[in-house]
């Protein structure tokens, strides 16, 4: 039995620079190839790199930390991902996918105020991070705030054009603002 083998979505960094550049490396070059792929096919599986991609640290202590958090969400046990995800955010606060999954258990816990706040920490760390953003705009849509969350849903197609959800949710909202309904 050999190496595990990469898929081919994922590319390898220079092994010289330091890990964190090797991990920026990664993701640009990721973000790039969806950003130009026209087939969905490909389009899903640069996403799921990337959201594998999102979750990589170089901290054992985060990884167990993170594992245990989607497990406990996985069960809906949301007060335990909470906490988890709550220490994450306190020990590792340069890590967006921390602050992207807690915005996602605030959501699930119905906390659309504290999701935001998290959604926007996440941008901030990772303005392309399509999960936060189609976030954004399942919030601002279920608000009221249609052109908003037609807005974010753009801004997911300017980084994943062939994401079939960000598709789906902007037909809906131009639908919705000619008049033709949700």
């Amino acid at each position: 039995m050999g190496p595990p083998q990469k898929s081919a979505a994922e590319p390898e960094a220079p092994p010289d620079a330091p890990p964190e550049e090797q991990h920026k490396q990664k993701l640009d070059e990721l973000f790039t190839r969806l950003a130009a792929s026209k087939d969905a096919d490909e389009t899903a599986g640069l996403l799921a790199a990337i959201d594998r991609a999102m979750l990589e640290t170089s901290s054992d202590t985060d990884e167990f930390l993170m594992a245990r958090a989607i497990a406990a969400m996985g069960t809906k046990n949301l007060d335990t991902a909470l906490a988890l995800l709550d220490r994450l955010v306190e020990i590792d606060p340069d890590w967006a996918e921390a602050w992207n999954k807690r915005a996602t258990v605030r959501f699930m816990t119905g906390d659309q105020s504290g999701s935001m706040a998290d959604i926007a920490q996440t941008l901030q760390r990772e303005p392309r991070h399509f999960g936060a953003l189609s976030g954004m705009g399942m919030i601002l849509e279920q608000r009221g705030f249609r052109a908003s969350a037609l807005k974010a849903y753009q801004r997911v197609l300017e980084i994943a054009p062939e994401m079939a959800s960000a598709k789906a949710a902007v037909d809906r909202l131009e639908a919705a603002e000619r008049g033709q309904g949700l």
